[in-house]
């Protein structure tokens, strides 16, 4: 029988079932949250460490550039959250076969971009 397999595999061109893309979304969006961390953490310390910081931090976030930062690590943190409750629902044996897989994958990417327009449109 004749090796019919690919040597190299191009992952470019290879097309992953929505249930990969869900899943390794997932662990980017843990990975940037936690790079990003240190913004969070100085954000919160701005807010909450006198008045003057306060000013600082409301400058800081009324910066154009810093509401698309915060509204893509806003929906990076909604889509880890919701996958999140997929990969626990999935560790429970729920929803492994094809089309509930694929029906909830398409439901994390639905709820958290909806989620995030909500949120993000309620505090611009």
């Amino acid at each position: 029988m004749p090796n019919s397999r690919p040597k190299h595999l191009n992952l470019i061109l290879i097309k992953f079932p929505v249930m990969a893309i869900v899943s390794g979304m997932h662990r980017i969006s843990g990975a940037v949250l936690f790079l990003f961390l240190p913004l969070f953490l100085w954000l919160w310390h701005q807010s909450v460490a006198s008045p003057e910081a306060f000013e600082a931090f409301r400058a800081a976030v009324g910066h154009p550039l810093m509401k698309l930062v915060l509204l893509g690590l806003l929906w990076g943190y909604l889509h880890h959250f919701c996958a999140g409750i997929r990969h626990l629902a999935l560790d429970l044996d729920l929803g492994t076969d094809l089309q509930p897989a694929r029906a909830t994958s398409y439901a994390v990417l639905a709820v958290s971009i909806a989620l995030t327009i909500a949120i993000g449109v309620a505090l611009w």
